[in-house]
């Protein structure tokens, strides 16, 4: 099957609502070649091929990094670069891809979650300041969704790089998916820094509770329409139980 015939391919099975019949007809592939044909399924402009696209590239990434690791790294390096300015793309996809990637391969978070964390960091004067903040909000939305995953299940790596006191800030944004998914990551951190910080993540999550505004989510394959609302007093819940 040549490369154009696979890209269809796999853009076709993207269309099943059954992910887990998806994955498993994808695994029948060779790995390079899926992830070469979802890079196309991730900034798709159905939401399903999108989404789908993304939680099957978490797989195909960590089944390349099982086989050839330096692989799988310039896949998650790809990933990285289409992110700068530099590189002529969008990024559409890419922290949300980078976070199923590193919840299917422990190496890979080892290596990658300080990058993506970097996403959400401005650069500044000092050494240690190096991130490479997104200004875009489509991109935000992306980088929330992607902390909440990895909030699922690579936790400690999000605690240990103090990445909660990096999450209050987008509560403040205009941007309801982005406001409610930051809500969302901060509840499944479950974690307070200071008492200070707690005091303030509490007042920006209250207001939020009254936000009716509405976002699409993802999570466990399946799409759904919550709100803002929904969101933050989930994490309200969250973030008061450890008072």
């Amino acid at each position: 099957m040549g490369t154009r015939a696979i890209k269809q391919h796999v853009l076709d099975l993207l269309k099943q609502d059954d992910l887990a019949a998806l994955e498993t007809e994808l695994a029948l592939l060779q790995e390079k070649e899926v992830i070469n044909a979802l890079f196309f399924g991730i900034c798709h402009a159905h939401e399903q091929i999108r989404w789908h696209a993304i939680s099957v590239m978490g797989g195909a990434v960590a089944r390349l990094a099982e086989q050839d690791m330096e692989e799988a790294r310039i896949i998650l390096r790809r990933m990285l670069w289409s992110l700068n300015d530099e590189s002529g793309g969008i990024g559409w996809g890419a922290p949300e891809s980078m976070a199923e990637s590193m919840c299917c391969h422990k190496g890979l978070a080892d290596e990658y979650v300080q990058m993506l964390i970097s996403y959400m960091r401005p650069d500044g004067e000092e050494e240690w300041q190096d991130g490479n903040f997104l200004e875009h909000e489509m991109l935000q939305q992306g980088l929330m969704w992607a902390i909440g995953r990895l909030a699922q299940c690579r936790k400690e790596h999000l605690l240990s790089r103090g990445v909660e006191h990096d999450l209050p800030p987008y509560l403040e944004s205009a941007d309801a998916t982005v406001c409610g998914l930051a809500a969302r990551a901060i509840g499944l951190l479950r974690v307070a820094s200071t008492a200070q910080t707690t005091e303030k993540t509490v007042m920006q999550l209250q207001k939020l509770a009254t936000d009716q505004r509405t976002l699409r989510l993802y999570e466990q394959g399946l799409l759904r329409t919550v709100s803002v609302a929904d969101l933050a007093t989930q994490a309200l819940q969250a973030v008061q139980e450890l008072g």
